[in-house]
């Protein structure tokens, strides 16, 4: 166990020596963000990853501001497929699952929001189209996305 806490460790040394001002986001996200933040609109962001990984991320692209929320893998004791950390995050906001959309690029994430009642959009940058079928929308790129599209998933048709 000291081990493989010793090569975690260096690990994640590496990763934070690596990664300063290495960090590039999807095409897309940042202005996605900027712009659900303009919109009033709550911004969770939840990964697996340990919380000074996600710190080092957000800072380097200076967003974490837009963030009204934060769940990282220490926050749960359950890990994607498990809905536990999109519910977090739903509560968290104060806002009810069934109106929350999540974007997500991966299988298990994208099972783990429809299992908390939840929207999802899946983008295609880390599995292919056919694996993220269960999402309410694939996408290729955020790129694609504008916040129509995102409030069309938790209204009712003719609302605004």
């Amino acid at each position: 166990a000291k081990e493989i806490t010793a090569i975690a460790r260096r690990k994640e040394a590496r990763f934070h020596r690596l990664a300063r001002g290495k960090i590039k986001p999807f095409p897309g996200a940042v202005e996605l963000l900027r712009r659900l933040s303009r919109s009033n609109i709550p911004i969770a962001l939840v990964s697996s990853t340990p919380p000074r990984n996600i710190d080092s991320v957000l800072e380097s692209l200076e967003i974490k501001d837009l963030f009204q929320t934060i769940i990282s893998g220490a926050d749960v004791t359950k890990g994607k497929p498990d809905p536990e950390c999109f519910l977090l995050a739903a509560t968290r906001l104060g806002v009810k699952p069934e109106n929350c959309v999540v974007i997500e690029d991966s299988t298990p994430g994208v099972s783990a929001a429809k299992s908390a009642g939840m929207r999802c959009i899946a983008i295609t940058n880390t599995r292919p189209r056919s694996q993220l079928k269960k999402a309410d929308l694939v996408i290729d790129t955020l790129e694609d996305i504008d916040i129509g599209d995102i409030k069309k998933l938790i209204l009712p048709p003719g609302k605004p």
